[in-house]
């Protein structure tokens, strides 16, 4: 559950350093009517395309970590995001003037390039990021009581330039520039992603030369989370096939963790996002998740029942192998007592940030003590009976189940499924918790059979009937009765 004292995320915001207006959204909106040449703008959209591929993260070096590295290594057990964020204000002061103007230009030039990727994005036909509906799927979002919407969702069709691929997501951001990190996200591991199964494409057809190095090897983050990840719910599928997408979801998430980190105008140190990245090709659903957004299944079971598999684990500090590897880095995992049923991950030597997730993207301050980015991935071959997929974050999970879920997609027509849902949180939050701040909601419904339009009421699930397609057990059911004052999503 994402409760939180508004005043205190404003304050957040003032203490940041990098607030800047030459953020991407601001610029954006400055552009006006565009003037470059054709040339210009074709030009501009290949560089995007290039950058996409992470060349550029993979030549800047180690060292060029910028601020956030520097507080991180300076400090045994890293300050609180407000400390550091004044000691990063007092060494600039001290700072050699005239390297600013060069940092400025360089700022203002990626700000810029961000921005014309973003309205090159914008003008893809079948990418849906706001809420509205196509054949295929619908999507919306809400913003809850706390202040900007954080959260943020995508529906790319014709995914890689391939008619049987279409790729959803739902990004669910945190902490001061949680919402700049959902939607870089959403804008860029997309293009990643792509980037990655084209190269290992390449790599499958014996087109060795060409990529060797761009594939590199898989970390020892990535060799433990093909140890723990196992092969449960993977049937019939081609071993190559299977092993290009894995590693394709692997080195796309890692390599949008190390640009968010060099990202010269978006604070990730205290900031982050969880994501559920889904890419279907044909019958076959493969689905990259870090945090605690979901995704859900609704099938039917042998009696033409419509029921609620779960496709994803919500990954949370207290599972005991996401725990182990955070006490192992020196980490801390344990829950508030006004709030038993959360557990949080806490810095070595202060109690900060208090985050609710054992994996996401960004959230810098915490990279050293066990928080990773390495997606767990899922496979699932559809069969005649799986009719919809829904990708949601926490704000619909904390007080709807998988069940009710299902049930409120099902019975409302495909173009509209998502709103209802969103709607129907809402109505949860204020009646579960009154005297909470209403969480940000955001939805993707993916059809898999469009030709239907409704279901009958009368083969909905039946009472108590719920299942887990991961086998890992589904979230503990929370205890609704309680007031809190936290971020469940984030940090504190």
């Amino acid at each position: 559950m994402a409760i939180e004292n508004l005043g205190l995320r404003k304050k957040a915001v003032i203490l940041s350093p990098n607030l800047n207006p030459t953020d991407p959204q601001v610029v954006l909106e400055k552009r006006g009517s565009a003037s470059e040449s054709d040339c210009s703008v074709g030009l501009d959209c290949l560089l995007s395309i290039v950058r996409a591929l992470g060349m550029g993260s993979c030549l800047s070096g180690e060292g060029a970590a910028g601020s956030h590295g520097g507080a991180a290594g300076s400090h045994g057990g890293a300050l609180p995001y407000a400390l550091a964020a004044a000691a990063a204000a007092e060494s600039d002061v001290g700072a050699n003037k005239r390297r600013k103007p060069a940092a400025a230009k360089k700022m203002k030039r990626n700000c810029s390039f961000d921005a014309k990727m973003e309205l090159w994005l914008h003008r893809i036909p079948k990418r849906l990021f706001v809420n509205g509906s196509s054949e295929v799927a619908c999507l919306f979002s809400k913003q809850g009581k706390k202040g900007i919407n954080q959260d943020a969702m995508i529906v790319w069709e014709n995914f890689g330039s391939k008619e049987d691929t279409i790729l959803c997501g739902v990004f669910d951001g945190h902490g001061p520039f949680g919402h700049m990190v959902a939607k870089k996200v959403r804008d860029s591991l997309p293009l990643k992603l792509c980037a990655q199964l084209q190269l290992n494409s390449f790599h499958k057809d014996g087109h060795d030369d060409i990529i060797s190095s761009g594939l590199g090897s898989l970390t020892s983050e990535e060799s433990a989370l093909t140890s723990t990840n196992g092969e449960a719910g993977i049937h019939n599928q081609n071993h190559t096939d299977k092993t290009t997408m894995r590693e394709s979801f692997l080195k796309a998430f890692k390599v949008m963790d190390k640009e968010l980190k060099l990202h010269p105008s978006i604070d990730c140190y205290c900031s982050g996002t969880t994501a559920v990245t889904l890419v279907k090709q044909g019958r076959d659903l493969v689905v990259g998740n870090v945090g605690d957004s979901r995704a859900v299944l609704g099938t039917r079971d042998e009696d033409d029942f419509l029921i609620a598999a779960q496709l994803t684990v919500d990954l949370k500090p207290n599972l005991p192998k996401e725990a182990e590897r955070i006490k192992k880095y020196k980490g801390r995992v344990f829950a508030l007592q006004n709030e038993p049923e959360v557990a949080r991950v806490w810095l070595p030597n202060a109690n900060s940030p208090g985050l609710a997730m054992s994996r996401a993207f960004g959230d810098f301050c915490l990279k050293d003590f066990g928080l990773i980015s390495v997606p767990e991935i899922s496979y699932h071959q559809l069969t005649e009976k799986d009719e919809f997929v829904v990708l949601a974050t926490d704000g619909v999970w904390d007080v709807l189940s998988n069940k009710e879920v299902v049930e409120i997609v099902a019975s409302a027509p495909p173009s509209s499924a998502a709103r209802k849902l969103v709607e129907s949180a809402n109505r949860a939050w204020k009646f579960k918790c009154p005297y909470a701040k209403v969480d940000d909601c955001a939805v993707v419904c993916l059809f898999l059979n469009s030709s239907s339009n409704h279901y009958s009421a009368s083969t909905l699930i039946p009472n108590g009937t719920e299942t887990s397609v991961n086998q890992s057990g589904i979230g503990n059911k929370k205890d609704f009765s309680k007031s809190v004052d936290m971020d469940h999503s984030g940090t504190l």
